[in-house]
């Protein structure tokens, strides 16, 4: 199976710290920024290239979730982007190995917009995000294998 890394998440302690590394010092184009500074969505993102971008979530969106206490860790989780045919192969071959879904299908915001996308955790519990975009959802858009 072949796939794009579309996303990781980061859990950052410094939101202005963080966007000011990735932006200014790595130069990577920030993403929603002034919708976040407004509070009109949970976190901004910082983009790598067309295909994947860096999704900073502050502390209110991960400390919660902390595996025990206020332990920190700073990959949150990683997504990979698959045609839909191919996601739903995954799906069934999760399923059929007894791999819990944790959340989804759920529509989550992205490199290309709004996807589908599960969530699962691969055996030493590292957070995973399988999802597909409608919009890119063809061979001539999206460089994906099945």
């Amino acid at each position: 199976m072949e796939c794009i890394l579309d996303h990781i998440v980061l859990n950052v302690e410094d939101d202005d710290k963080m966007i000011h590394f990735y932006s200014e010092i790595l130069l990577f184009k920030p993403e929603r920024l002034k919708e976040y500074h407004a509070g009109k969505v949970p976190f901004p993102s910082v983009r790598l290239n067309t295909d994947t971008i860096i999704d900073l979530f502050p502390k209110r969106m991960w400390s919660k979730n902390a595996v025990t206490g206020n332990l920190h860790t700073n990959l949150n989780h990683f997504c990979i982007n698959l045609h839909k045919k191919s996601w739903d192969a995954l799906l069934k071959r999760l399923q059929a190995s007894n791999t819990i879904i944790e959340e989804g299908p759920v529509p989550r915001w992205g490199a290309h917009g709004t996807g589908t996308s599960i969530y699962f955790r691969d055996p030493e519990g590292n957070l995973i995000e399988a999802r597909y975009y409608e919009a890119i959802d063809s061979p001539e858009k999206c460089l994906l294998g099945s």
